[in-house]
């Protein structure tokens, strides 16, 4: 990764999940730390034990520093700084928010109104337009050289990509503009008319309905300039020269083909490809089609036992059949000519030794 990560200061780590997207981040991080430089991994949801070992237990919407004293005597020497956060969706869009706000009063009638707190819940839900504004956020702040992003999970990747564009068309659609219209549906719904039936709402439900989306939307007019060129600034950094793209997979059939899909979708856009990781690969160590079942038996003086490992070598060169044929697909539906390859390790990384081992195969020279 060092030559493909050469002068970047974004890096994005893409992929289906459960294909260790989290970790590849941590160890990517932990080894662009170890260059010297200061960087910071954005997680969504780390595995509890290995937050735990990074002493990420406590982290709220905003980077911390690793404390050095956890990553030595590990086989790494930690030269620069690493820092770690853990996405809070919500507190993302609060902050959002506060910062596009014109004043006080207007912050204080979105955040504590309740059609935004549903709205925002929903919003921040999907986790990729607040994933990629916190990135745009750091990155505005210039206190790292590089960041790191562990993507969401999520069934289709392309829900990241679009996430700009999607929340530019919500403020630019027809619907919205129709309902900020002086004489519009926000108008219409706050007429005289409609006096009775907010008072039997009110009177049913103890909410002012009718109030509370009016007062929601006429506030939220006067940020729609703002949340737009918001859009424009992430939709630029994903695109930026500064920025790469690293798509995870395992050599399971629908990882492949997601990552496939995705690295595609990059190149389409013209996103910045910065490389392939294929993660928990079986490899083919040269070894024979078979285990001389005899030579075994001889070798363990126990028949059965020759049989059972002779079943499992079996087992095992299957696997790597199937993993190596699946880098081979992957190579040449991508174009990817030197796909980084991290072979199954003995158990989940749940721990700064593990990451070290992962970060041995990511900056192998």
């Amino acid at each position: 990764m060092n030559a493909r990560l050469a002068d970047k200061r974004i890096v994005i780590c893409a992929g289906s999940g459960g294909v260790g997207k989290t970790t590849t981040s941590a160890a990517l991080a932990m080894g662009l730390a170890a260059q010297g430089k200061r960087v910071a991994v954005v997680t969504i949801d780390p595995a509890r034990r290995l937050a735990n070992a990074l002493g990420l237990d406590d982290l709220g919407n905003e980077p911390r520093l690793i404390d050095p004293s956890r990553l030595a005597g590990h086989g790494i020497e930690v030269r620069g700084e690493l820092w770690a956060m853990m996405l809070d969706p919500k507190r993302t869009f609060d902050e959002l928010i506060e910062r596009l706000a014109p004043d006080e009063r207007a912050r204080e009638e979105v955040v504590g109104n309740r059609i935004y707190q549903q709205l925002s819940s929903a919003v921040a839900g999907s986790q990729e337009f607040t994933a990629v504004a916190k990135l745009y956020e750091l990155d505005r702040s210039g206190r790292f050289d590089v960041l790191v992003l562990d993507t969401p999970p999520s069934r289709n990747a392309l829900d990241f990509l679009d996430a700009p564009e999607r929340l530019t068309g919500f403020f630019e659609g027809r619907a919205l503009r129709v309902f900020l219209a002086p004489t519009g549906l926000a108008a219409r719904v706050m007429g005289a008319g409609t006096g009775v039936v907010s008072a039997v709402l009110k009177r049913l439900t103890g909410v002012d309905l009718l109030e509370d989306l009016g007062v929601f939307f006429r506030a939220l007019g006067g940020m729609i300039d703002g949340f737009k060129e918001r859009a424009a600034g992430v939709k630029a950094l994903l695109r930026d020269e500064g920025t790469a793209f690293v798509v995870v997979t395992s050599p399971e059939r629908e990882p492949v083909e997601e990552a496939i899909f995705f690295a595609g979708k990059l190149r389409d856009a013209g996103m910045p490809f910065g490389g392939l990781v294929v993660n928990r690969v079986h490899p083919l160590d040269g070894g024979p089609p078979e285990a001389d079942v005899a030579a075994l038996a001889t070798a363990l003086g126990d028949a059965r036992l020759a049989a059972k490992v002779a079943r499992t070598y079996a087992e095992e060169r299957a696997l790597a059949e199937r993993d190596h044929a699946a880098i081979g697909h992957l190579c040449e539906q991508t174009g990817e000519r030197a796909p980084i390859v991290i072979p199954q390790l003995d158990g989940d990384v749940h721990d700064v030794d593990g990451l070290v081992a992962i970060h041995a195969h990511l900056f192998a020279e």
